[in-house]
């Protein structure tokens, strides 16, 4: 489809969404929302997507909530305790924590990567911690903005933050809404890597193209679920579900695949199945 507020890629078995509205640095409208699920839904169901990056245009990743939305909602049904309709379900099989408008990320069958290009803030911080790994680049800003707005902990950060820079710094960054750079993000675990501002896309795109090459989609499918449902798992279940995990991976055409490559000493050819 023809999108208006994002735009989306395929290239070399990486799918890129990027949010483009450069002129608002980004700032987040319905219609992005919209639109980032759209594309996220045709990366998923696309055979020849491996990775999907997010990034955004222009010199910011996301400025959260477009502040004219924002201010419509004075005054209005949602202001007065009305809700917007929750959209159906990314995957009906996956964990209904997984089934609210922002954290279907998780449900996505791919590994998500942010490469976190600029300022990122509100509700742009929001999708960045639920995607499976944030990349920044050394001009990326980071702030919750919520309670400068006088606003709460919105759409699960309360649960998403804490689990990468722990209560204390969560509490800190929630609070204070305090400017965070990217060496200040590495360094409390909130990006993985912090690459040269000009090398950033460069870097997540090695990184991306390594694993859609190299790595098993099977094997990160089931991963990538394995991990975020243990946030809610017990060690004897997350054993038990891992125990059952290797016996179906044995059965499946990928394992055959990576251990034939590996005594051929060739590149692999990996199928997903």
């Amino acid at each position: 489809m023809a999108y208006e507020h994002i735009l989306y890629d395929v290239s070399e078995r990486i799918a890129t969404i990027t949010l483009n509205r450069p002129d608002r640095l980004n700032a987040w409208t319905a219609t992005m929302e919209r639109e980032v699920r759209d594309a996220a839904k045709a990366a998923s169901d696309n055979d020849d997507v491996r990775v999907i990056v997010l990034t955004g245009a222009g010199r910011g990743f996301c400025a959260g909530a477009d502040m004219d939305l924002l201010a419509g909602i004075q005054g209005s049904n949602r202001a007065n305790g009305g809700e917007r309709p929750e959209p159906p379900p990314f995957d009906p099989a996956s964990r209904a924590d997984f089934h609210k408008r922002y954290s279907y990320f998780p449900a996505v069958p791919k590994p998500i990567i942010g490469a976190i290009n600029g300022p990122c803030a509100g509700l742009g911080m929001v999708m960045a911690l639920y995607c499976d790994m944030r990349f920044a680049g050394t001009d990326a800003v980071f702030t919750t903005a919520f309670s400068r707005r006088g606003l709460i902990a919105e759409h699960g950060i309360s649960w998403t933050l804490p689990r990468l820079v722990g209560l204390s710094n969560a509490l800190d960054l929630l609070l204070s809404a305090r400017k965070v750079t990217a060496a200040e993000a590495l360094r409390i675990g909130l990006v993985s890597q912090v690459l040269p501002q000009a090398e950033l896309m460069a870097g997540v795109r090695a990184y991306a193209a390594d694993l859609a090459r190299s790595v098993s989609p099977r094997s990160m499918k089931v991963m990538k679920r394995q991990l975020w449902e243990a946030q809610f798992e017990g060690l004897g279940e997350a054993i038990e579900i891992g125990n059952e995990e290797m016996k179906q991976s044995f059965k499946s055409d990928d394992f055959r695949e990576g251990v034939a490559h590996f005594v051929e000493k060739r590149a692999p050819s990996f199928t997903g199945r």
